[in-house]
């Protein structure tokens, strides 16, 4: 089943929060390195991932179950090791641009 989700890492993000990213795609399951891009491969699973205007995005096919399973453990693993939950505005995560009024 074709999956996408987008978390809202900003590209302007410090590298020490990169580095940190780099940690969690590294730890998930079927992880098969860097090709050009990000990658997660294995029978029946096919995910990459970029780095857009609004965040992280995680592209791909992947059974339904394993997708549900998966997102929830990236997101948990993200929170712990950023220090922040997903959705919320941490300003040195996100741009200002747009968001004039986040201090």
């Amino acid at each position: 089943m074709e999956h996408n989700i987008n978390l809202n890492i900003h590209y302007t993000a410090p590298k020490e929060i990169w580095d940190k990213i780099g940690e969690v795609y590294q730890s998930m399951p079927y992880w098969s390195g860097y090709d050009d891009k990000v990658n997660w491969q294995g029978t029946d699973i096919d995910l990459w991932y970029s780095v857009e205007p609004g965040g992280i995005q995680i592209v791909g096919t992947m059974p339904e179950d394993m997708w549900n399973d998966g997102t929830a453990a990236l997101k948990a693993d993200y929170q712990k090791r950023l220090d922040m939950r997903l959705g919320s505005q941490r300003k040195d995560l996100i741009s200002n641009i747009g968001n004039e009024d986040i201090k």
